[in-house]
């Protein structure tokens, strides 16, 4: 039997969280994911969360703030500075884990052209929604059941 929903959500964020603030900060050489999405987050038999996939992911120097590199990643999940400048940092892999973030607690993936929001970008509307003051009418229906202001 699986967990209430909200609840593992928020286990495996923290999880997940606790991982790249390790790989930034912890590990002895630094390491930028470069590719933090949904497929690239796995759940053992208790529901704890693994990040996987480093097949894009750089070393930096201790001496070093920020990466320059030819843009990788997966689109919807690329911080759109990195997108813009080719200078990837740790903000870059918090900004991927923001978008999965999101996307956990709405249902929908960052670029969808299958719904009623066809083309439209996840992020944009849910900052939107957040000045506005209007987020809890984009949240997943699991979400706003189960969770609390």
């Amino acid at each position: 039997m699986s967990p209430p929903f909200y609840g593992t959500v928020a286990l495996e964020s923290l999880e997940v969280s606790g991982a790249v603030a390790y790989m930034h900060f912890a590990a002895s050489i630094p390491i930028f994911h470069r590719d933090i999405k949904p497929t690239n987050i796995l759940l053992d038999s208790n529901y704890s969360a693994k990040v996987s996939d480093f097949g894009t992911s750089r070393s930096v120097p201790l001496d070093k703030t920020h990466l320059t590199t030819d843009v990788g990643g997966t689109f919807g999940y690329i911080d759109p500075e990195y997108f813009q400048s080719g200078q990837f940092s740790d903000k870059s892999d918090v900004y991927s884990f923001g978008v999965v973030l999101v996307e956990l607690i709405t249902g929908r993936k960052p670029i969808s052209f299958l719904y009623k929001h066809e083309g439209q970008n996840l992020i944009a509307e849910f900052i939107s929604s957040v000045r506005q003051n209007q987020v809890y009418e984009i949240l997943d229906a699991r979400v706003l059941k189960e969770g609390r202001k």
